[in-house]
This record gives structure tokens, sequence and C-alpha cells, in this order.
């Protein structure tokens, strides 16, 4: 029998390593990002185009799947493999995020400080028992229990799934940090249990679409103090993989600190997941750090503003700009795939200004496919035993 994770190949010059998750829909193999379908979807992109981009896994969200279109619908096509018609390796998180972004805003705002510009919160209340949110649709009162998330998980089938927690805002205090993160440890507690137990049509660590695997997630803010206690509680849990968690810092510098930090604590034989991480040097920090999967809804999500990955920027190229209005070169020439690869610059830069929908198809595949081939060059690297020659490199071109 197949283990879950296995790692074939351990760099010589730092913690990156080679490595095959393996489910039952698929393998993945690591280094991998896992690419947003947060409705059960990942906007404007078929399956099919997903997986000539090299696609290994996608992610949806328990939270707004739990709303619409809800379980029991997802449950009856067999789990969210067969309702997308993805059919290969899925993801789904726990909700807990919405914990930190409902009630707090997004990462973004939260470290820009327009938090608190925000007039509207669905998050009511978090206590022991769980979080009460306002369903966005409706209006009416939502109950997420760590009990609750694991027996949502279960009717979408994922693959991959993640014990209940909070995501802990960056601007709060240590205080209110480490009992979130003793919170969200008896929580983590409380989904492992009820990962063991059987529910009514599903078998004991099994869903609606067949074995699960779950994830149980380090929190502890920016203290080094709180990281190690998270370390040491999550990696003796029992998990069969582990997540890195929370808001990261209010730097790059920060986060790469955190990254280095918890890879000397973490449990090297199971599968780390970053969550929410899609910048292409973040990336690259992570990797060298030892972990083998990314998500983030950057890469579409960018596309949709009209932004193409780049190795030359960390924050992409803005097709926008007035100066690509005349530039006929083509999008990307290393670009593989057929249906995109002929576009001119100059194209693009015209169906973003005509608020066409085809702009965003168009650069969602060819950011999907980019940071598709990202990866893959970072496994062939470490295969080589030349990924932090390449790493170097590659951050050196980068401009920020």
């Amino acid at each position: 029998m197949t283990n879950f994770f296995e790692v074939s190949k351990q760099s010589l010059s730092s913690k990156a390593r080679l490595g095959s998750i393996n489910t039952v829909h698929g393998e993945v193999k690591t280094p991998s990002f896992i690419f947003c379908g947060t409705k059960a979807t990942v906007k404007s992109i078929l399956p099919h185009q997903l997986r000539s981009a090299k696609t290994q896994i996608i992610l949806s969200n328990t939270y707004h799947l739990m709303l619409q279109p809800g379980p029991d619908i997802i449950s009856k096509e067999k789990g969210l493999q067969n309702f997308t018609q993805w059919r290969g390796p899925m993801m789904t998180d726990s909700g807990g995020y919405q914990i930190f972004s409902l009630g707090h805003g997004s990462v973004s705002e939260e470290i820009k400080g327009k938090n608190k510009n925000i007039k509207r919160k669905s998050l009511i209340k978090i206590s022991e028992e769980g979080a009460i949110f306002r369903n966005y649709l409706n209006g009416d009162k939502v109950y997420l229990t760590p009990e609750r998330s694991i027996e949502l998980q279960r009717h979408f089938g994922a693959d991959l799934i993640f014990v209940l927690d909070e995501c802990t805002p960056f601007n709060v205090s240590k205080k209110y940090t480490e009992n979130s993160m003793y919170l969200s440890h008896r929580w983590a507690k409380r989904c492992s249990d009820a990962f063991k137990n059987t529910y009514s049509n599903f078998d004991s660590q099994s869903g609606s679409s067949g074995r699960q695997h779950l994830f149980g997630i380090i929190q502890g803010g920016v203290y080094e103090d709180l990281r190690k206690i998270a370390c040491e509680e999550t990696c003796s849990g029992d998990y069969n993989g582990l997540a890195i968690g929370g808001s990261l810092g209010g730097s790059k510098e920060q986060m790469h600190d955190i990254f280095s930090f918890c890879s000397d604590l973490i449990d090297k034989s199971k599968p780390v997941h970053v969550l929410g991480i899609g910048g292409l040097d973040d990336i690259l920090h992570g990797v060298s750090c030892g972990y083998d999967t990314f998500d983030c809804v950057s890469p579409t999500r960018i596309a949709r503003h009209g932004i193409m990955l780049s190795r030359l920027s960390t924050k992409g190229i803005n097709l926008n700009n007035s100066k690509f209005k005349n530039d006929h070169s083509f999008i990307d020439e290393e670009c593989e795939l057929p249906e995109i690869n002929n576009f001119s610059k100059s194209y693009l830069h015209h169906l973003f200004k005509a608020n066409e929908i085809l702009g965003i198809v168009i650069l969602s595949l060819y950011n999907i496919w980019f940071m598709n081939k990202f990866f893959e060059e970072i496994r062939v690297n470490i295969q080589n035993d030349t990924f932090e020659i390449f790493k170097k490199n590659f951050l050196n071109n980068l401009t920020k």
C-alpha cells in the first residue's frame, strides 16, 4: 500500500525536498501550488483547462460552500471532485479563515490598516463552542463548531481537510494571540476526535468521495515562544499533515523568520502546507524551509485585474498600462498552451480596457500555467541539487 506522503529527495544545501502526496483521486508531486476554487470553481477556468496547464490540485472553501449550495447537494454528487468535474485531488479549508476575514478584514486590509474602516462585519461571536456568523446571503445566523466543520468537509469529500482554527490577526496583543492559539488547540482536538468518529452515511476517516486526510494548523502569530508551543502541540497530535497558519507578520522579513523558526520544530515525516502564501519570493523561502504545498488566491485574482505573473517583478506586469497598447509581442513566447500563447499584450490591453471577459479567461489561465511551471522548475532544481542556486538567481532578477 502506498504511503500517504513520501519524500523522494532531500536537498543537500537546504531543507528543500521532493515528495508525493497520494490520494484516492491521484498523486500530487511536491513542492506544489494549490489553486483556490473558493466556491467550487477556479473563476472563469474549465477543469480541462486546469489540467492542460498542469494543475495538480485545487482548493475550495468550507464556509462559502456551507451557505451555497450546501453540503447535502455536494454529497449527493459524491463530493466536490464529481460536482465540479475536476475529478482530481482537492483540499478544503475549515472555514477558520472566515473567522479572521469576516471579523477583521482581509490580510491586505489588516496590514494596511484598513480594517478600522470596515463598516459591516459578518462575524458575530467567537466562543469556546465555535463561531457565529451572519449569513451574507440572507442574514441568518450561522453556527460553525469544530465538529460541524469536519462534518461539512466529510460531505464535500475533499482529499485533504483542515481542523477549525482562528486565524489570528496581526494587529492584536500577544495575550490575544496566546488565548486564540490555545482555543485553536482545543478546537483542533475536537476536530481530530470528530474525524475519527463515523457519521451517518460515512465510514471512519472517509468523506463522500473516499479516504480523507486531516491537517493540523500551527498558529502563534509573530511570537517565537508561541510558535514553539504550537509546533509541539500540533506535531504531537494525530494528524496526517501539518500547516503553517495565522498572520505571518507585517513584513516579508518577519514572515521568512517565522518560516525558518518553525521549520526547525516541525515533524518532517508529514507534508507541510503553508496557508495563504502566493508571492514567488515567499514561496522560494518556504521551499528552502522544507515546506511542501502552498495556496493563495493571488494568481487568478490579480489576473482579473489585468496583471500577469512575471519573473521580473514581485508585483507582476500590469497590462492596463498604456505602454502595452502598441506592444504586439506575445504574452510569453515560452508559454506551452496553444489556446493562449499567440495572443499579444496589445490584445490583452484592449480586452481589459473594453471590460471583455475573455481577457480575464486568458490571463487567469496564463497565471495558472506560470505558477505550475515555476513549481516544475523548483522540483527539477531540487532533483539536480541546484535549488539554492536557482533561488538566488531568481530572486536577483526580481524587482520589488
